[in-house]
């Protein structure tokens, strides 16, 4: 990370937890609404990471792209549009982000991210093994719901579950497989539509 005043440049494999951290010492806020949220900058971006307190699309303003030909290129914010769960780019490699963040009283940036942990960790699987909900959010309802109301919270495939705290996230147990949690997003997609008739989308991007 290279710090510039306000201005934050980040590499697309740093984690986020540590790019708060960094930047709550800095003095920097804007970040904080990925409190508790896993995964890299990269995918953060790809995704716009976030949720009711806001997410990072809100503070990117420039995006090193690569294409499937390694042409490396900048993506400005004038350029970039960030909406829920998603953005417009479309090269298939995030190199890295620049940042514009304001100048807080630490304390202050500090005292405001506990207060969105807090909010997370109870009502959020934190202290498991997880990638963050899975299913984006129906216009006008929640994924967490209607897979609770589908009684899917404990379901398990080989070493993953569906969490019993949130039932958007799936908990990874010990000896979990990539198999395991492909096909209990599978039984809960099918298990949804039966109850509502609603495919629920994902928010998590699987490779091939």
């Amino acid at each position: 990370m290279k710090f510039d005043k306000t201005t934050v440049e980040v590499g697309a494999g740093a984690d986020m937890q540590k790019l708060l951290v960094r930047t709550v010492r800095q003095g920097l806020a804007g970040v904080e609404c990925l409190a508790g949220i896993p995964g890299t900058v990269g995918g953060g971006v790809r995704m716009n990471a976030g949720g009711k307190f806001g997410d990072i699309g809100a503070v990117v303003s420039k995006v090193t792209v690569m294409d499937s030909e390694g042409t490396v290129f900048e993506r400005h914010k004038d350029d970039l549009v960030f909406d829920y769960r998603t953005t417009n780019i479309a090269a298939p490699f995030i190199l890295g982000a620049t940042l514009e963040l304001d100048e807080e009283d630490p304390e202050r940036i500090m005292a405001r991210t506990k207060e969105i942990w807090m909010y997370k960790r109870n009502s959020q699987p934190l202290n498991t093994k997880n990638c963050g909900c899975i299913f984006k959010n129906p216009r006008g309802l929640s994924a967490g719901a209607l897979i609770d109301q589908a009684g899917l919270k404990g379901t398990r495939v080989g070493g993953a579950e569906v969490s019993t705290k949130h039932a958007n996230f799936i908990v990874a147990h010990p000896g979990c497989r990539a198999a395991d949690v492909h096909e209990l997003i599978r039984v809960i997609r099918d298990k949804v539509y039966e109850k509502n008739q609603l495919v629920l989308e994902s928010e998590v991007k699987v490779l091939p």
